[in-house]
């Protein structure tokens, strides 16, 4: 019985998926499906059910599980107490990252690279998803932190949050369009969009949270005509006339797009937030620790900021 075939066998249980396990283990499928046969064999009994939609253990197979991951956390409880020895880090992170986040503000590629060549024996995944897929992430441990936007003002139990970039949202138009016309508003009203065609980012992410949020407070349901995720293909869907955009003001560095007029929504003011999360007991391993305490210096908000 090999360390690796405990390995496989507690991805593929925790995944319900040979496919989905050798994906994140970073392997071909059939090695992983010949390893946990060999397991099998070695232990004289089939530990897993691939009978249905979904790969389920036997009831040998629930009996064994907790065995394999505490060989596991064994195994890493002695790298860990070696590493910490030697004043090595090693290990693997997992970071999310909202689609489309601002990344001219977040210049996520060099902290991570500036990280990799302090601790080049850290690998780093960087993966996209929606914040709400990403908070469940956090929650199940397959995300160890996370860039995503916020919806509610106080973040789920077991998640704790540091504020990285915070914008008040507007609403976005093509110049000619009535809600803009003439140049001489200062704002718009939340409700004046009660029954205009609206772009805006999918649902699950923050910022289309915060819209439906706001809306249900000035009294009505946002009729939502066009979807993308990337707050600049709202901008230049908004200056084609196709409807509203509702995207956070311009920030520092984002092109300005061509046709398209900007006012701030009020009654209420809704606020764009994007922050960095992890679980609220600590990241699970060295690693991540010292990825999240380089991310939260680097990402702190400017002075006057809150967050």
């Amino acid at each position: 019985m090999e360390l690796r075939q405990l390995q496989y066998f507690v991805a593929v249980v925790e995944e319900a998926n040979f496919t989905r396990a050798a994906a994140r283990l970073r392997l071909a499928q059939p090695g992983v499906s010949a390893q946990i046969r060999q397991l099998e064999r070695e232990v004289g009994q089939p530990l897993l059910d691939r009978t249905g939609g979904s790969v389920t253990p036997t009831e040998v197979g629930e009996a064994v599980l907790p065995y394999a991951r505490a060989a596991l956390a064994a195994v890493a409880g002695v790298r860990q107490t070696v590493d910490e020895f030697t004043g090595l880090l090693r290990g693997h992170v997992t970071l999310g990252l909202v689609s489309g986040a601002p990344t001219y503000e977040v210049d996520v590629a060099s902290l991570l690279a500036d990280f990799h060549d302090d601790h080049p024996h850290v690998d780093i995944a960087l993966t996209e998803d929606t914040s709400e897929r990403m908070l469940s992430g956090l929650l199940g441990g397959t995300l160890d932190l996370a860039l995503l936007g916020l919806t509610a003002s106080e973040p789920p139990a077991g998640v704790s949050y540091q504020v990285v970039i915070e914008a008040p949202l507007v609403a976005a138009c093509a110049a000619d369009d009535p809600l803009v016309a003439g140049g001489r508003r200062a704002s718009v009203r939340l409700a004046e969009l009660r029954d205009r065609p609206l772009i805006s980012l999918p649902r699950g992410t923050g910022l289309r949270g915060v819209l439906e949020s706001a809306c249900a407070e000035a009294g009505f349901t946002p009729r939502i005509a066009f979807e993308a995720a990337a707050p600049q293909v709202l901008e230049q869907l908004a200056a084609r006339g196709l409807g509203v955009a509702v995207v956070p003001a311009p920030l520092t560095g984002a092109a300005p797009v061509a046709g398209l007029r900007a006012l701030p929504l009020t009654h209420p003011r809704p606020l764009g937030r994007i922050a960095l999360a992890w679980r609220t007991e600590g990241p699970t391993s060295p690693a991540a620790g010292a990825l999240l305490t380089r991310l939260r210096a680097a990402l702190a908000l400017p002075p006057g900021q809150s967050g």
